[in-house]
């Protein structure tokens, strides 16, 4: 028995036009998958959707704001009309703002309220309703299911200056336990919840942080880099491994975890 077959299985990755959302999209669209794409805009969605049956895969374009519960209920409907059933949701929809980054020159007291409040909604209330929407056919309509959140190492080794985006992603790993107990105990062992601790990925958000125009390191990138025992950022596709274990028969026991794919940040103490 190849227990990582998903052959049949329907996922779900919101935020999936992304860089790091569809690495895990085609991750498991490799092992059989039919791939749901949820992103905010159109365009992005339908080029990862074409990409991803470039390469073989079956995708589905979805275009809806996480944070809009009608949008995604109307995303749940057409997703059931289209494959009628949602076995694997991944909540990779997330990211920051500048006004919920303390500068260095910058003083706590002057943070933007509005711009922290918005951080912690789109990653806290981005993965809340998307589970709250998607997760009720798990519960109700098959008794089964797995959901991936999207932690961070900011969640649990606090970064200096992303003070908003730290609070959101530990809020993201309460969650996650609290959540994975919640759905063992009322709908039963076949429902697990986990989440994945990235390291640091240089992507479109951060590009600017991490990268000088002539694609040499920043002072912060090299730092982060100097903590980090393999020495280098990660690639997106060094997420697909622990994704497809994570939402296969492989982790069938496991529930409740976050597990780090950083290159060994998280157990460097510095010394």
């Amino acid at each position: 028995m190849n227990r990582f077959d998903l052959s049949g299985r329907v996922a779900l990755i919101t935020g999936g036009s992304g860089a790091l959302g569809g690495a895990m999209a085609k991750g498991l669209g490799e092992l059989g998958c039919k791939l749901a794409i949820l992103g905010r805009t159109q365009g992005k969605v339908e080029s990862r959707v074409e990409e991803l049956e470039k390469q073989g895969l079956e995708a589905y374009p979805l275009t809806a704001d996480v944070l809009d519960r009608e949008n995604l209920m109307e995303s749940r409907e057409r997703l059931l009309s289209k494959w009628g059933r949602i076995d694997i949701l991944i909540n990779a929809a997330g990211g920051n703002k500048p006004g919920a980054v303390v500068q260095p020159d910058q003083e706590i007291f002057n943070l933007s309220i509005p711009d922290f409040n918005q951080v912690v909604q789109l990653n806290l209330q981005g993965t809340l309703l998307p589970t709250m929407v998607f997760g009720e056919v798990m519960a109700h309509q098959q008794k089964s299911g797995v959901i991936l959140n999207i932690s961070s190492m900011a969640a649990q080794l606090p970064l200096t200056r992303v003070m908003g985006y730290s609070a959101a992603k530990a809020a993201i790993d309460n969650f996650t336990r609290w959540l994975a107990v919640e759905m063992a105990q009322k709908y039963g062992e076949h429902i697990r919840v986990n989440a994945l601790a990235p390291g640091f990925f240089i992507g479109e958000q951060n590009r600017s942080l991490l990268l000088h125009e002539d694609g040499t390191y920043t002072a912060r990138a090299q730092t982060i880099v100097s903590q980090t025992p393999m020495k280098r950022f990660g690639e997106a596709e060094e997420l697909i491994g622990a994704v497809q274990w994570l939402c296969s028969d492989a982790s069938k026991f496991v529930t409740g975890i976050v597990v780090p794919v950083d290159g060994g940040f998280s157990a460097f103490s510095g010394v």
